[in-house]
C-alpha cells in the first residue's frame, strides 16, 4: 500500500463524513488526479473504512476521549485503525505512515495521531470487548437503521446486517444482442476467471476484477448488474414494439436489460442531465438506443407527448438500504427522516406517472430498499387512492411480498407490478 493512496483515501472518508458528499461523487472527482493503481488501492481502503466504521469510530472515540480538532485528522486515523484492525499491514507501517500523512499537512498533530495509534494494540483487547456491547460498533450501522430492521425484519435482521457487511457480489449481465451466453462463458475461462451461472443470462465471478478487465466490455458484451436488479426486466413483461417509460432511468442498467430483451420504443427520463449522460455512454457501448429526455417525472406536462405508455418502470429514489454494502457511505449520509421524505417523494412519482399509463397497461414500481415505508406501505397506499390500480402476483427467489432481502446471491430489492384495469 502506498503512501498517496493512504492519502488520497483519507480525503475521500473526509469528503463523506465532513462534507456529506457521496462516495461516487468524491471518485469521480479524484479520478482525473489519480493513477489507476493509487485509484483502486484507495479505493479498497475507503470501502474497506466505511463498511467498519461503526467499530472503527468507536474505538477512536475511546482511544482519544475528546472532539478531534482538526475534524480533518478523522480520515488519517480511520484508515490506520483500520489497517490495524482488518488488513495484514505491519503495525509499525501503519502508524508511521499516518503521522508522515499528518505531518505534512498538521505538523503539531504528529505527537497526538503517533499516541493514539500506538495505544491502540494495548488497548486493542479491552476496546474490542467493550465494542460488542456497542450495538452501532457490533453491527457497523446506525443504530436508528439497526431498529428500524429489527422491527420490521424479526427473525431475518441479523441475517441482512451480516449480508450488507460482506464485499457485494460481481454479477455479469451478458448482452445477448452480442454474443451468446457459453460464448462469453468460454471468454472467461480462457482469461482465467472462475464463475457461477446466476440465471438466464447472468453469470456471477468469483473473484472480482476491474471492470476494464473483463473480456468484451469494452465491446459491449456484457454489464455488471446485480441478480437482484436484473430481475427488473422480466417482471415488466415488455414485449416487442411497445411504448415503454423508463421514469428514473439513469444510471441506466436496467434501461438497457429492457433493450436488450425486446425492440421497444423507449422513452429514458431523468431530471439529471449528467447523469442521463452515463445512460448515453451505457447504451452506446452496448450498441442500444433510447429516446432520452433530461426532465422531472414528476412534471410530466414539461415533457409528456400525450401517447399513453403500454409500460412504465418506476425505480424511484430511495435510501438504497438494500444496497448499502456496495455503496457503505449512503448508510452513514442517510438520517432516519430521510425514509418518510423519500417516501412522499415516491408517491408524488407514482401519482404523477399513473395517468400517463394506457388501460390495460403494467407500472413495476421497484426500489432498492428494505424499508416497508418505501415499498409494501407506499404500494398499498397507493391502491387505497387509485380505483383503476390491481396488484398483480409476482414470483421472487427468496422473496417475501415483493421484498428481496441481500444475501450472498443478490442486494436487496423490492418489486410490486401494479396493473390499470
Amino acid at each position: 500500500m502506498t503512501a498517496s493512496a493512504r492519502e488520497l483515501a483519507a480525503d475521500l472518508i473526509n469528503e463523506v463524513l465532513l462534507d456529506g458528499r457521496s462516495l461516487t461523487a468524491a471518485l469521480e472527482a479524484a479520478r482525473p488526479r489519480g493513477e489507476p493503481r493509487r485509484l483502486a488501492a484507495a479505493q479498497d481502503l475507503t470501502y474497506g473504512v466505511l463498511r467498519n466504521l461503526g467499530r472503527l469510530r468507536f474505538f477512536l472515540r475511546r482511544l482519544t476521549g475528546r472532539p478531534i480538532s482538526p475534524a480533518e485528522l478523522a480520515g488519517p486515523l480511520l484508515v490506520a485503525l483500520y489497517e490495524l484492525t482488518d488488513r495484514d499491514t505491519p503495525a509499525y507501517a501503519a502508524v508511521n505512515e499516518a503521522v508522515d500523512l499528518v505531518g505534512h499537512r498538521y505538523p503539531r498533530a504528529r505527537g497526538f495521531v503517533n499516541g493514539v495509534l500506538r495505544n491502540f494494540p494495548r488497548q486493542r483487547e479491552a476496546l474490542e470487548a467493550a465494542a460488542d456491547e456497542d450495538l452501532e460498533a457490533l453491527w457497523n450501522f446506525p443504530e436508528w437503521w439497526i431498529e428500524k430492521l429489527r422491527s420490521h425484519y424479526p427473525d431475518t435482521w441479523q441475517a441482512q446486517l451480516t449480508a450488507m457487511n460482506e464485499r457485494p457480489p460481481m454479477t455479469l449481465r451478458v448482452n445477448r444482442r452480442r454474443t451468446t451466453l457459453a460464448e462469453y462463458q468460454a471468454m472467461l475461462d480462457a482469461a482465467g476467471m472462475a464463475w457461477r451461472p446466476t440465471g438466464e443470462w447472468a453469470l456471477t465471478l468469483t473473484e472480482p476484477v476491474r471492470v476494464t478487465d473483463l473480456p468484451g466490455f469494452a465491446e459491449g458484451l456484457a454489464s455488471v448488474q446485480d441478480a437482484g436488479a436484473q430481475l427488473a426486466e422480466p417482471l415488466l413483461q415488455c414485449s416487442n414494439g411497445m411504448h415503454v417509460l423508463d421514469a428514473c432511468a439513469a444510471p441506466g442498467g436496467k434501461t438497457a436489460h429492457l433493450l436488450e430483451c425486446h425492440d421497444l420504443d423507449l422513452l429514458a427520463l431523468d431530471r439529471d442531465a449528467q447523469r442521463l449522460n452515463r445512460v448515453d455512454d451505457n447504451l452506446r457501448r452496448l450498441g442500444l438506443d433510447a429516446a432520452m429526455v433530461a426532465a422531472d417525472a414528476e412534471t410530466p406536462a414539461s415533457w409528456w407527448d400525450g401517447r399513453p405508455f403500454d409500460r412504465i418502470l418506476l425505480d424511484a429514489p430511495c435510501t438504497a438500504s438494500g444496497v448499502a454494502r456496495r455503496h457503505p457511505d449512503g448508510k452513514w449520509l442517510k438520517r432516519c427522516e430521510d425514509v418518510n421524505e423519500l417516501a412522499i417523494q415516491q408517491a408524488r412519482l407514482l401519482d404523477a406517472v399513473w395517468p400517463l399509463l394506457r388501460q390495460g397497461g403494467k407500472l413495476l414500481y421497484a426500489t432498492c430498499s428494505l424499508f416497508p415505508e418505501e415499498n409494501g406501505r407506499q404500494v398499498e397506499a397507493f391502491l387505497t387512492g387509485h380505483a383503476d390500480a390491481g396488484l398483480e402476483t409476482i414470483s421472487l427467489p427468496e422473496g417475501v411480498n415483493g421484498q428481496l432481502r441481500p444475501d450472498s446471491d443478490h442486494d436487496g430489492f423490492f418489486y410490486a407490478r401494479i396493473v390499470k384495469t
